[in-house]
């Protein structure tokens, strides 16, 4: 038995389609079908079911969950002993939403120049399917919004996110017309989502924008969509020419600072009458060893969160103080 074909097997159990995990592998049919067949030598059990459809067997279950841990702690050996013969050497395989991804700008600079030959491997995807990814060992560690996490897996801490409700002056003043003042003057304490019933909304399909339904919901109003999307950028970006009402997080206004204009009301979201947060967290699998790079690389990005969370919101309402 081969570590390879294990590889190559939990690979196929994704997918469930040899054609499709000898493409994503790049690599040849015969030779995939090679390494599961050389496994069912191996262990005098079938691990596939080939008709009608690709699927895994009982014992082929079994297997996987054993591939699994074999890979990880074969993973795991690797780091201990780069550590051991302190060879700056290695990989991180990381995760994190769009908008989150770019925290890394602003930390990526001091982490190359102390480990110039470990490599970051990113992978950019919705929140919600982070925790899979780090639990199945696909990703070393990812941020994600917390909530309960299996207890496989450890949540570090990194800030609370809070939500803001961002609408340009002649959009307001479009549609609340003379009300637009008194509006805006109460908001800046915390905007209630009654008052801006009105107005034309991008909407967020993640899991922030679940939050934002809440507080629509709470408010008694239906938002006056006049776009959906997952991704945060996009909303923004839209916002940002004023076609729009948009919420937007403290780490994204932060990102995009240079681009607010400087007709934007930034105001604080309310749910439940106080500010919304959302708490922001990094996550690894309980059994996965942390080598001394990974530490230097967690201790950037908290260090970093921490002082965005701590960045006064007057610096980002440019209109609205």
């Amino acid at each position: 038995m081969e570590i390879i074909s294990l590889y190559y097997f939990s690979e196929v159990a994704k997918d469930l389609h040899i054609t499709e995990t000898a493409n994503r592998m790049h690599i040849t049919q015969q030779t995939l079908s090679n390494h599961i067949l050389r496994l069912e030598r191996d262990f005098g059990a079938q691990l596939l079911n080939r008709k009608p459809s690709v699927s895994l067997t009982y014992a082929g279950e079994f297997v996987l969950a054993f591939a699994e841990t074999v890979l990880k702690e074969q993973t795991n050996l690797t780091d201990i002993l780069s550590d051991i013969e302190h060879s700056e050497r290695g990989v991180i395989r990381f995760g994190a939403s769009s908008m989150r991804m770019n925290t890394l700008a602003a930390i990526l600079p001091a982490f190359i120049e102390r480990y110039p030959n470990v490599e970051l491997r990113l992978t950019s995807i919705i929140s919600q399917k982070l925790e899979a990814m780090v639990l199945s060992g696909e990703l070393d560690m990812a941020i994600v919004i917390s909530e309960k996490t299996d207890p496989e897996l450890v949540q570090d801490d990194l800030m609370e996110d809070q939500i803001f409700l961002c609408v340009s002056d002649p959009l307001l003043k479009k549609y609340c017309g003379d009300e637009a003042e008194e509006i805006k003057a109460r908001s800046l304490t915390g905007a209630n989502l009654a008052d801006f019933a009105r107005l034309p909304f991008c909407v967020l399909s993640n899991y922030m924008g679940e939050r934002i339904h809440e507080c629509f919901e709470e408010s008694g109003v239906s938002p006056r969509t006049r776009m959906t999307s997952s991704y945060s950028y996009i909303c923004t970006t839209v916002g940002f020419q004023g076609s729009a009402a948009f919420f937007s997080s403290h780490v994204n206004l932060t990102h995009r600072q240079s681009e607010i204009p400087d007709n934007m009301n930034i105001f604080p979201l309310l749910r439940g009458g106080e500010p919304m947060f959302l708490h922001i967290s990094l996550l690894r699998h309980r059994q996965r060893y942390l080598t001394h790079y990974a530490k230097y690389f967690r201790e950037l990005l908290s260090g970093y969160c921490a002082a965005v969370e701590h960045t006064p919101v007057a610096r980002l309402a440019r209109t609205a103080q």
